[in-house]
């Protein structure tokens, strides 16, 4: 950072919250539906014609709108934020719109080690459950496929996507595997989604969708590979601990786990993706973190597995680590 940058990059939350208004209104689908003023755009949405004039005008200062006359339409840019876009953000920029007030406790909750706006994912309500899960979708649909062709499934016929959403790494990972069939566990209110997208993506017949709770809840039995997508980030070094022997105990002899996530060097500084996300996992979990390699080979060792080694290394939440259930 350039000596006096500093203000402007705290002044960067104007725009994201200029950004994240236009998408709590769904402004983007709107006018990639049809292109309107602003004028009309206020009667519809029943929204204040002075300050939504305002908003529409900073959204096209960032280029996200362009405006001829009185009129406004997305830019290229601006609509893959609307829901009409084959390749849709969307949901994403819907679930960072709720992120919005956690991480604004930021202050408190290094002060006190606690975060009272937190709302544990069994309890948030339908709709932001889908953009959550959504959201996981749209930021996972490229790696996962990059995954899928990176690492070496030939060995395995049977995946355990534990934690899986709604199926977007279960698809790649049978896509590159014409052999290979899968379970999903995921929680009751999540299954619905994942069969739905199963289905329209032509999959639904190579899958099982179980529901369950991995904190409560054993796991399905009698798969060979065992996937952790995203997930151990979200717990505390017991709860992971306790999941990888519940995958253990789940797993064939000889089968394998594979963890995606994050994994930090030993200074917890880099990759800085990873040191920001340990941020919004301190907003966001009661326990949760990002962690070293050390820290999660020793917990996997702890539950049983050997020949852990790390398989994939990047700059974003693309590492993997693997170890093995003992014959």
């Amino acid at each position: 950072m350039i000596e006096g940058d500093v203000l402007s990059e705290i002044r960067g939350f104007f725009k994201s919250r200029v950004i994240l208004t236009g998408v709590d209104l769904d402004i983007f689908t709107r006018v990639h539906k049809e292109p309107a003023t602003a004028q009309g755009l206020a009667k519809e949405l029943g929204l204040d014609q002075r300050a939504l004039t305002r908003l529409l005008d900073c959204l096209v200062i960032y280029e996200l709108l362009e405006k001829e006359g009185e009129t406004y339409r997305p830019t290229g840019l601006g609509s893959i934020l609307s829901l009409g876009h084959p390749e849709s953000e969307l949901p994403m920029a819907r679930h960072m719109a709720g992120m919005w007030d956690t991480w604004g406790a930021l202050t408190d909750i290094v002060r006190t080690g606690e975060n009272p706006r937190r709302k544990p994912m069994a309890e948030r309500d339908d709709e932001s459950l889908e953009a959550f899960i959504g959201a996981m979708h749209v930021v996972g649909r490229k790696l996962a496929r990059e995954i899928a062709e990176d690492y070496d499934l030939s060995p395995y016929s049977r995946l355990l996507d534990i934690g899986g959403a709604s199926g977007t790494y279960t698809m790649a990972f049978l896509e590159r595997n014409p052999g290979m069939s899968a379970v999903l566990f995921d929680l009751p209110k999540v299954i619905p989604m994942a069969k739905e997208r199963l289905t329209h993506e032509g999959f639904i017949h190579r899958v099982d969708l179980v529901e369950g709770d991995f904190y409560e809840d054993e796991l399905p039995p009698g798969c060979d590979l065992a996937l952790l997508s995203a997930i151990i980030h979200q717990n505390s070094p017991e709860e992971n601990l306790d999941l990888c022997r519940k995958v253990h105990r789940a797993l064939l002899p000889g089968g394998v786990l594979l963890i995606r996530d994050h994994v930090m060097d030993e200074s917890r500084t880099s990759p800085p993706a990873g040191a920001t996300f340990a941020i919004n996992m301190l907003v966001h979990t009661e326990g949760g973190d990002t962690y070293t390699f050390r820290e999660i080979s020793r917990a996997m060792e702890e539950a049983g597995y050997t020949d852990v080694n790390m398989v994939r290394e990047g700059p974003q939440m693309d590492c993997l680590v693997q170890g093995k259930k003992p014959l």
